[in-house]
């Protein structure tokens, strides 16, 4: 790996970061030297994730924490995983057009990713991303992810605080609970709450946290904002410097990262076992044996057998 690459990462040099991002996103392979060479640098920053369905105000609300961050001295690289449609392969970069304004602030490095069809929005190239912007200096990672289904499950797993962001007109507490939840957020935002049902949402989450959570469980907060008036902003702020503070004081953090640690080595090797194994042959041979299937008479689970032990795929 050219040294001139790993320095121009280092001193933020935000055109060669988008370079070597982009080839990320291109699947072109960085030598494991690439990420070691980073990785005293990049485990420093703090990662916070913000999931929740699709309409919740995320994007405002990332923009808002921007600001408070800028405002306290911080350094912040935001990944906003958007959805990739189904036809073209192309994500919806809306969040990058509306927070164009921190362009030429070297304190803020804005790249939104297509999450390639991943329904868990959160990919392995994301973290990725989040490495290279925090080796590049950056105190705080942000994921703004897709928010649907298995993807707040994602992101609890790469960041060190995850916050739910709902609307009041997620109170529905039975779809709360089968979302899961209640099992992933470290902190729940109620935002656009100045409209109706704010906080009956409120109370009811905060009773299902109360009843939930054990006894030695530090219980999530429940935060209401107003994202794009400003409201609620500087509590969420504070509240969460003191999750992390409370977490740090507890042991949990550094816990909660070994957990994640080493669900990314185990992530690596299976995805590296996976490239190897998918050799071009072995797709071509696949390809083949699936295009000429024209009978029902075999199960799918016997030709599937037959072709994982051909001594020839």
């Amino acid at each position: 790996m050219e040294d001139s690459i790993l320095s121009g990462i280092r001193s933020n040099n935000h055109r060669i970061i988008s370079r070597v991002i982009s080839n990320i996103e291109n699947n072109i392979e960085y030598p494991v030297d690439f990420f070691t060479s980073l990785y005293e640098q990049s485990k420093k920053a703090l990662r916070i994730g913000l999931t929740g369905p699709p309409g919740a105000g995320k994007s405002t609300l990332t923009d808002q924490l921007i600001n408070k961050l800028i405002e306290n001295g911080k350094s912040v690289g935001v990944i906003a995983v958007d959805p990739t449609s189904p036809f073209t392969g192309g994500a919806l970069l809306g969040d990058r057009v509306r927070m164009n304004r921190y362009i030429w602030n070297d304190d803020v490095y804005i790249r939104s990713m297509g999450s390639g069809g991943d329904l868990g929005g959160l990919t392995r190239k994301a973290q990725e991303v989040g490495d290279v912007l925090a080796a590049s200096g950056k105190d705080v990672i942000i994921y703004e992810t897709v928010g649907v289904g298995q993807g707040e499950h994602d992101v609890a797993e790469a960041v060190d605080v995850t916050i739910v962001i709902l609307v009041p007109e997620s109170g529905d507490e039975i779809q709360m609970m089968k979302a899961g939840l209640i099992e992933i957020a470290d902190i729940f935002v109620i935002n656009k709450s100045d409209r109706d049902g704010a906080g009956r949402l409120a109370q009811l989450l905060i009773n299902i946290l109360h009843t939930s959570s054990g006894k030695t469980a530090l219980e999530p907060a429940v935060y209401k904002t107003v994202a794009n008036k400003g409201e609620g902003i500087d509590e969420l702020y504070q509240g969460i410097a003191d999750y992390v503070e409370q977490q740090k004081q507890s042991k949990n953090f550094t816990h909660k990262r070994l957990a994640h640690h080493r669900a990314r080595v185990l992530a690596l090797v299976q995805d590296k076992l996976i490239r190897e194994f998918w050799t071009s042959n072995r797709l071509e041979k696949l390809k083949l044996v699936t295009d000429q299937l024209d009978t029902f008479k075999s199960s799918p689970h016997q030709l599937a057998k037959e072709f994982m032990e051909s001594r020839h795929a």
